[in-house]
């Protein structure tokens, strides 16, 4: 998918992300998300991100070319990992996939 603003790649390359030496996601099936602006990001499949040691966040947003953003804390720290669980038409493809502020490729 791509447009003026938004391009999408799949990627078979191994990422993972981790916080204070923990795991949080591990994926060789990550779409990584290039957005004007901004700078890139990977968006896990959510059976490859540790979803028991996230919570859901107080905090939500939108973004007019994404959608509506649900974001994940870890203890105390906030807002570490966002996802769009009904995104804007065009961008389905990231729909339920998570995606974190700082990632570790391997």
């Amino acid at each position: 998918m791509q447009n003026a603003r938004i391009m999408l790649h799949p990627t078979n390359k191994r990422m993972q992300v981790q916080f204070g030496g923990i795991l949080l996601a591990d994926s060789t099936n990550t779409l990584e998300l290039r957005e004007y602006g901004y700078p890139p990001r990977h968006y896990f499949p959510r059976e490859d991100v540790r979803l028991d040691l996230l919570s859901v966040s107080e905090t939500t947003t939108y973004c007019p070319y994404k959608g509506h953003t649900v974001y994940f804390s870890i203890g105390k720290t906030r807002d570490v990992a966002w996802s769009y669980e009904e995104p804007i038409e065009g961008m389905e493809a990231i729909a339920g996939r998570v995606a974190f502020s700082k990632e570790v490729s391997e």
